[in-house]
């Protein structure tokens, strides 16, 4: 009967698996920051861009020129500081993209491990059987002749 395989490391694969689901947890949380704030950074271009076409299409007194210079304004440091923000989080999201990584490959080890590790383990397992087979073969066989 032959010993079933056990892995010494098995915690640590789990612990490294552990790791591995927060890290893609927290890419996860961080892409989605980064497609909320460049849909922010869009929406904020695309006003821009609906202010600019209001000015174009008629003339105004200086009153509203002013107003409209203001909000174009503000939309300018709107966009700015969605912009800034925007590439934070791209920042951050290619952080957690690498730590995922690096993670996965953390635990892909270990698994690799694991792997050669049992199949050493069921091939001496094998030999074994194969040696004790031998053997009472052998001792089988010497009986009959005598």
């Amino acid at each position: 009967m032959s010993k079933p395989f056990h892995f010494k490391l098995e915690k640590v694969l789990d612990y490294r698996g552990q790791l591995e689901e927060q890290a893609k947890s927290a890419l996860a949380a961080a892409q989605a920051a980064y497609n909320t704030q460049l849909e922010q950074v869009r929406t904020i271009e695309a006003n821009m861009a609906a202010h600019m076409a209001k000015q174009e299409e008629s003339q105004k007194s200086p009153n509203d020129m002013w107003l409209w210079r203001q909000y174009k304004e503000a939309l300018e440091i709107d966009l700015s500081k969605a912009q800034m923000e925007l590439n934070k989080l791209e920042l951050n999201l290619q952080q957690k993209r690498n730590e995922a990584v690096e993670r996965s490959k953390d635990r892909k080890l270990l698994e690799k491990l694991k792997e050669t590790q049992a199949k050493k383990h069921h091939e001496e397992e094998s030999a074994r059987e194969e040696k004790e087979n031998d053997e009472m073969a052998t001792i089988r066989y010497e009986s009959q002749d005598l």
